[in-house]
């Protein structure tokens, strides 16, 4: 304990199967108790069920005669991997939380912007 201040430590326990996800979006909103429900996925191109190819007079394979589903060039997949429900005070302290850390990670973009910067201008006062 510091300056005979009450103090709490936090230990973290994680689940033998704990694993990252990464996710490039959200979807969600408010459930009919008043909790913030946020569901997580991967938004990527589908992967089609099938391709079907003509065969060349060579025997090889030719341009592609059939896709299965056919829309496949017109849709788009989110994957949901997770969701989350949260009551109003953790959406809040959530809200904080991730403030805090947008700004970090603005600060992180500033510098490495700065430092290409800088290494530019090197780069063209040695050429010269």
């Amino acid at each position: 304990m510091s300056n005979n201040k009450p103090e709490m430590t936090f230990k973290y326990v994680f689940t033998y199967d704990y694993s990252p996800t990464y996710v490039n979006g959200a979807h969600g909103g408010i459930s009919p108790r008043g909790e913030l429900v946020m569901n997580f996925y991967l938004e990527r191109q589908p992967l089609p069920n099938s391709i079907a190819h003509e065969i060349t007079p060579a025997g090889t394979i030719g341009p592609e005669t059939e896709v299965d589903p056919a829309d496949l060039g017109r849709s788009l997949v989110r994957h949901v991997t997770t969701g989350v429900v949260l009551n109003y005070q953790t959406a809040r302290e959530l809200h904080y939380w991730l403030g805090e850390k947008v700004k970090e990670m603005e600060g992180v973009e500033q510098a490495r912007r700065e430092m290409a910067a800088e290494q530019a201008a090197g780069k063209s006062q040695a050429t010269h």
